[in-house]
């Protein structure tokens, strides 16, 4: 494993493919926040803390130059993935902007449905036996990616680049549709939601960002590492469509393609996880639905990019 990790590849080119989509993210971003400067809560702290980002990615791509080798390659692709924990709670300064459009959602959901599912989820599955394991399945998304990714890393190196593009590319697409509705039952109170009343409410997500616990049994294991986890990174942000479920299908696809039997050790994850998304409240049952469609098209999107403006794969070993 340590000759592997040491062994020297191609040093020639500058950014990865990766670092190539984060870096025009990161311009769109900064153009956005100058477009709308005067109405963000901290506009030039953005700007800073994207410029840090920039110059992290090429102090790495220095690194990289001066010991070339699939660890220091690694790196610079795992630094890039680790910082869409900062990229997505700071969609959020984009969506307290604009007004919410939940109402809409929620009146597509009692028309389709005839009830709101993620309220009757819950409500008729409360015990323990399905909290945690849906909990369980909900915690292990970000692990999921991180057992593919390594796979990738460890017995695919040469598709190791594109995977890492695809993912990162898949999240930034969500995360520009991101700038619509978020779950808003909490704000417009259970009273209204069970007599089917879903009021517009404007920008009230700009001056409240609290976030109230999920429903379930709340001593699980897997209850409370969900909530902590949603303290740290979670943010009253955008719900259509679901990203958990989307990334997540992505991720089975590059599973499958790559060794069919760690796809069927993910599956059980997999499928707690989707239907974990409605359980908690995340996301109402038409954001799974969509998030599992779109999910395809965002994948076959990003493959076309990688295709497209990176011909040949980053990574050719030397000797």
């Amino acid at each position: 494993m340590a000759i592997k990790l040491f062994e020297r590849v191609e040093s020639g080119r500058g950014l990865f493919a990766v670092e190539t989509i984060s870096l025009i993210y990161n311009a769109l971003t900064s153009l956005l926040i100058l477009l709308l400067f005067p109405r963000m809560d901290h506009p030039g702290m953005m700007l800073l803390e994207r410029l840090g980002i920039v110059i992290l990615t090429f102090v790495l791509i220095f690194l990289y130059q001066a010991f070339p080798c699939r660890l220091t390659a690694f790196i610079r692709m795992a630094v890039q993935m680790s910082l869409l924990a900062y990229w997505y709670p700071d969609t959020f300064e984009f969506n307290r902007l604009f007004p919410n459009l939940d109402y809409v959602f929620a009146h597509a959901e009692q028309i389709l449905f005839g009830c709101q599912p993620a309220v009757e989820f819950s409500k008729h599955c409360p015990s323990m036996w399905f909290s945690e394991p849906f909990n369980m399945g909900y915690f292990f998304y970000y692990p999921m990616i991180l057992v593919v990714v390594v796979y990738y890393f460890l017995k695919r190196f040469e598709w190791f680049e594109k995977i890492c593009f695809v993912l990162v590319t898949s999240f930034f697409i969500y995360y520009f549709v991101y700038i619509m509705p978020q779950f808003y039952f909490p704000a417009i109170g259970m009273d209204k939601v069970n007599a089917c009343i879903f009021p517009a409410i404007g920008d009230y997500f700009n001056t409240n960002d609290y976030l109230i616990p999920g429903p379930g049994f709340e001593h699980g294991l897997f209850y409370r590492l969900v909530e902590a986890s949603q303290e740290v990174g979670e943010r009253p942000t955008a719900a259509f469509p679901s990203s958990h479920v989307g990334i997540s299908t992505i991720v089975m696809i590059m599973a499958w393609r790559v060794n069919k039997k760690l796809a069927y050790v993910l599956a059980p994850f997999y499928i707690l996880l989707c239907c974990a998304t409605v359980y908690i409240q995340a996301h109402y049952l038409l954001d799974a639905i969509v998030g599992f469609v779109s999910a395809f098209f965002v994948y076959n999107l990003a493959t076309l990019m990688y295709k497209r403006w990176f011909i040949s794969p980053v990574f050719k070993l030397m000797g």
